[in-house]
């Protein structure tokens, strides 16, 4: 068995993990749509076939692609094509890989995985409600499930189109999930139980994640702030249930190692966006198989919670019939 006597090394190198990461997504340059080339290409193709007002397939319409947005598109490819033939180094466009589309969607396989991770938050719902009325933590795990739905629908419409508000709203949604992921961790981990407390914990996270928003959405679009609010509360969520691990070894040795195998395969996970890569056959890139990994993360979570509530309301009704 796996013996942690601190969650001090877990949280260094997740501190580093995280350092890393936005080193390395700072320096990446999207440069090219910046090319000389591709620029010239796209103005004599929007010159070509923009200019009569032409009608595009009904599957790049549906997903609001423009005649501009297609010379794009098509000169992207051209170009990446040629420099594959010639062994060179493949770009980044508007940051982001040169992608294959499909039926209109420009990140298809994200956005396959991003509705199958959203399927796994759906399907635990039933099983969620299962739970015991009585046990406190039940509405909010039903709440955070779907919250987690939410968070992988905007994810599945962003990978599909990618606008500044469909951007946005991927962005505010994940970071809604980690925060009530904290939310609930400090309700299950350290027993609040008071709804005096509880209203209290929920109005700083409101306004916590208010704050966030409107900076973001009214005064500036910082990534580099977004990680690092996002990062913060999910390494300090995460630092919460690693302490619950460890206290908890003796008592529950069946399942307390299951937050922190959860905590090192979501780092595991995270680490392919360091490792980011052009797209295999043009589909599948390092942020695609992040998102893949998370799906049988998710359940694994679960689960988890659900033997959890299934042993916190078991000794919740005893407390009860010994007060009675």
């Amino acid at each position: 068995m796996i013996q942690l006597k601190s969650p001090g090394i877990i949280s260094i190198l997740f501190v580093c993990f995280i350092l890393f990461f936005i080193f390395f997504s700072t320096a990446l340059a999207s440069v090219g749509d910046n090319n000389v080339e591709f620029q010239k290409c796209v103005s004599e193709c929007y010159s070509s076939k923009c200019s009569f007002n032409p009608t595009l397939p009904f599957t790049l319409r549906i997903f609001v692609w423009s005649c501009e947005d297609n010379c794009k598109y098509e000169c992207m490819h051209q170009i990446t094509t040629r420099s594959k033939s010639l062994y060179q180094e493949t770009v980044q466009y508007f940051g982001k890989w040169p992608f294959y589309r499909l039926w209109g969607m420009q990140e298809p396989a994200s956005v396959l995985f991003s509705i199958l991770n959203g399927y796994m938050h759906y399907r635990y719902i039933p099983k969620i409600r299962q739970i015991q009325d009585f046990y406190y933590m039940k509405k909010f795990y039903i709440i955070y499930a779907y919250i987690g739905l939410n968070s992988w629908v905007w994810s599945a419409i962003y990978h599909s189109r990618d606008f500044p508000t469909t951007e946005e709203l991927d962005y505010f949604s994940a970071g809604l999930t980690i925060l009530f992921c904290l939310f609930i961790t400090v309700l299950r981990v350290f027993q609040i139980r008071n709804i005096k407390h509880t209203i209290l914990w929920s109005i700083i996270c409101l306004s916590a994640f208010t704050a966030h928003v409107s900076y973001l959405h009214f005064y500036k679009f910082d990534y580099g702030y977004n990680i690092i609010a996002n990062v913060s509360v999910g390494m300090l969520n995460n630092l919460i249930w690693i302490g619950w691990s460890i206290t908890h070894w003796h008592k529950r040795p069946d399942d307390a190692w299951k937050p922190i195998v959860t905590i090192i395969l979501l780092l595991m996970a995270m680490s392919l966006e360091i490792f980011d890569f052009p797209p295999w056959w043009g589909i599948f890139d390092a942020h695609s198989l992040w998102h893949a990994s998370t799906i049988y993360i998710i359940p694994f979570w679960y689960e988890f919670l659900l033997e959890d509530s299934r042993i916190e309301s078991f000794r919740e009704s005893k407390g009860k019939k010994i007060d009675k």
